[in-house]
C-alpha cells in the first residue's frame, strides 16, 4: 500500500505518502488564496522527500470537506485526475475526521470545528477520534452553542469563537498525514471508505442571476 492524500478543503494545503504502516513524507502550507499554485508543487516535493514516482502511488485519499466551494474543488478535481491517469482508486474522507484523528483524544464527547467564513463554523461531534456521532452541519456559532457547551474543541473555527468554545485547542487546520493514517487504518480494517464528492452544504458565493433585464433593440 503506497497512499497519496492531500486536503484543501482549509486553509492549508497539506499532502502526505502513508505506506499502510506510517506516513513517509508530509507538507502543509496555510494559504487561503494559493491552493492550486501550492498543490501540485507539494505533491512533487513530497514523492522527492520519499525517493519515489507518481506511478508507485496504489491509491489517492482526498479531504472531501466540508469547505469553500473554491479551495476545495482544488483538491477533488487533483485527486480525480490522479486517479483517472495512473488507474488506481480514489477515496474520499470528511476533513473533520482528519481533525478528530489528529487530535488524539481518547474519551469524549469533543467537537471539531473549522472557518466556514460569513461568521460560521463547519462543525460535528465526536465521541472519540475515530468516532463522529453527528453529521458535518454549518452553523453560526452562538445558534450552537448550547449543543457544544463546556465540550473540549479542536479546529480553526473553535479557535476563532472562543465564546461559544472555551475549551479550543489545537489542531487548527487538518493535516494530510493524519487522513492518511486515519484511511490506512480503515482500509486495512476492511471498511469502505466515502466517494470522493464534496461536502459543501451551502452553494456558493458565485451564481446565475435568476433574472435578467429584457433589452430589446428601438
Amino acid at each position: 500500500m503506497l497512499l497519496l492524500a492531500l486536503d484543501t478543503a482549509t486553509p492549508a494545503v497539506t499532502v502526505a505518502l502513508h505506506d499502510g504502516t506510517d506516513v513517509i513524507a508530509s507538507s502543509s502550507q496555510v494559504d487561503a488564496r494559493r491552493h492550486g499554485e501550492l498543490l501540485l508543487p507539494a505533491v512533487d516535493r513530497v514523492l522527492a522527500e520519499a525517493g519515489l514516482e507518481l506511478d508507485a502511488v496504489t491509491g489517492i485519499v482526498v479531504g472531501i470537506g466540508p469547505g469553500p466551494y473554491t479551495g476545495l474543488r482544488v483538491g477533488l478535481m487533483t485527486a480525480d485526475t490522479f486517479g483517472l491517469a495512473l488507474g488506481i482508486p480514489v477515496h474520499g474522507l470528511c476533513t473533520l475526521d482528519g481533525l478528530a484523528y489528529a487530535a488524539d483524544i481518547e474519551k469524549g464527547p469533543f467537537v471539531v470545528a473549522t472557518d466556514a467564513r460569513r461568521k460560521e463554523v463547519y462543525w460535528a461531534r465526536y465521541a472519540d477520534s475515530r468516532t463522529r456521532l453527528t453529521d458535518p452541519a454549518v452553523d453560526r456559532p452562538a445558534d450552537i452553542a448550547d449543543r457544544v457547551a463546556g465540550l473540549p474543541a479542536v479546529g480553526a473555527g473553535a479557535l476563532l469563537y472562543p465564546e461559544t468554545f472555551p475549551r479550543a485547542h489545537e489542531p487548527e487546520h487538518v493535516s494530510a498525514a493524519a487522513l492518511a493514517a486515519l484511511a490506512a487504518e480503515k482500509l486495512a480494517a476492511g471498511e469502505e471508505l466515502p466517494a470522493p464528492r464534496p461536502l459543501y452544504l451551502r452553494r456558493p458565493d458565485a451564481q446565475v442571476p435568476k433574472n435578467y433585464k429584457v433589452v430589446t433593440p428601438k
